[in-house]
């Protein structure tokens, strides 16, 4: 799964990478984006056009009653994403992109039922942001909560580097894979697929993440533990 990222980028680096037809604007920092926040999203503005926009992480069906349910839509399964009704409609028509400097993951420590985790930070091994393959749907709100723009991310079989900490991974496109997967009328379900290892990096980091309320540099300092992903 993706339950925690980062981005450290501007809005000219995404600019460079997508094109945006929104005005420029000011993108603070996130050292630890967690579930239920707004975070920029690339969606598409017409043919070749692509604007940026803050969504909430966690998916709210249209058909939803409660934007609650969001909670439990902060990923999509790949495998099933043309079966389940929470994602099927915005697979075909409400394609997104989540544009993140680099994820979370943690590793358990021990055998079998061990409780402790180290969490590892993932990034582009050339340090350019990670193009993560997303749905963003429409909710029109009720009368105790507002209408939202909410978004989930896509997640794959894992590749060799993250089968040592995961059993799934974010699905990543490849920058000239953008325009196919934000504007095909049929969904390009052969974008589905794990990122090669080679283009990723991965180090252990502090364990200061594991709190949502943490969010500074320190979340993705090198972390202490004694043991190897390797």
């Amino acid at each position: 799964m993706c339950g925690r990222y980062t981005h450290l980028y501007t809005w000219e680096q995404l600019h460079n990478l997508s094109i945006l037809t929104t005005p420029p604007m000011t993108l603070p920092f996130s050292y630890n984006v967690a579930p239920s926040q707004f975070a920029p999203v690339i969606r598409t503005d017409g043919p070749g056009l692509h604007r940026l926009d803050m969504l909430k992480w966690g998916l709210i069906p249209h058909w939803a009653k409660d934007a609650a349910i969001g909670n439990m839509m902060i990923n999509a399964r790949a495998e099933t994403l043309e079966e389940k009704p929470a994602f099927r409609p915005a697979f075909k028509a409400r394609r997104c992109i989540v544009p993140i400097s680099g994820f979370y993951e943690w590793k358990k420590l021990g055998g079998a039922g061990a409780k402790n985790k180290q969490p590892y930070y993932i990034t582009a091994s050339d340090e350019k942001p990670l193009l993560l393959a997303g749905l963003w749907e429409h909710w029109h709100g009720n009368e105790e909560s507002p209408e939202t723009l909410s978004f989930t991310i896509i997640t794959t079989s894992p590749n060799e580097l993250m089968s040592k900490l995961h059993d799934r991974m974010p699905v990543i496109l490849a920058p000239e894979d953008q325009k196919n997967w934000l504007e095909s009328k049929e969904p390009p379900t052969q974008l589905l697929r794990a990122y090669p290892s080679e283009l990723m990096f991965c180090r252990e980091v502090s364990t200061r993440v594991n709190s949502p309320k943490n969010n500074d540099p320190t979340c993705i300092e090198p972390g202490k533990h004694q043991g190897s992903l390797f």
